[in-house]
């Protein structure tokens, strides 16, 4: 019987520097994005996850769709490739992200408020639906920001962009290791 390859996930940890590759899905319902957070955090993401080594981007979301939501979906087309600089706790984090416009095969059920979804991945993951509205997505704390600033107009085609949030606090995080 031959084994599964080793999986590694894209992640370069040198403190108080981090870099990860995430891909992630704008998925809509009834005017609404479904966001994930792990129970306890205070802001919002897209579904998604880390790609690993040897995946294309398209093969991470697919992957992660099937993994967190127990779903088949399809891809229907790139929005954003993003190179994001932000700080994530003691960490100045560089993320090369991947935005995906995706379509379920199966929805997932619908609540304009309420958890419709969760999943242990590590730690407890919490889904829901949001307004896909700019004003819905900052107040319930998106991230990266840039997604809530462009919801109510998605690129016809994909676009790259260069995300610095935060800037000042990750100067901070590196100039104190120094």
């Amino acid at each position: 019987m031959t084994s599964a390859p080793e999986r590694h996930m894209i992640r370069l940890e040198r403190k108080p520097q981090l870099f990860s590759m995430r891909v992630a899905a704008l998925i809509f319902q009834n005017d609404h994005v479904l966001v994930q957070r792990g129970v306890g955090d205070s802001y919002w993401a897209l579904p998604g996850g880390r790609a690993e080594i040897g995946e294309s981007s398209e093969e991470t979301i697919i992957r992660e769709i099937g993994e967190e939501l127990d779903r088949d979906c399809s891809v229907e087309r790139l929005l954003w490739s993003a190179e994001n600089f932000f700080t994530f706790g003691k960490y100045a984090a560089h993320e090369l992200g991947f935005y995906y416009l995706i379509s379920l095969h199966q929805p997932l059920p619908f609540h304009e408020s309420d958890i419709v979804h969760r999943v242990l991945d590590g730690v407890e993951v919490e889904f829901r639906w949001l307004a896909a509205q700019r004003a819905a997505l900052l107040q319930n704390d998106l991230r990266p920001r840039f997604i809530a600033e462009r919801i109510e107009a998605l690129p016809p085609l994909h676009a790259h962009l260069i995300v610095r949030e935060g800037r000042a606090r990750v100067a901070k995080i590196l100039k104190e290791t120094l």
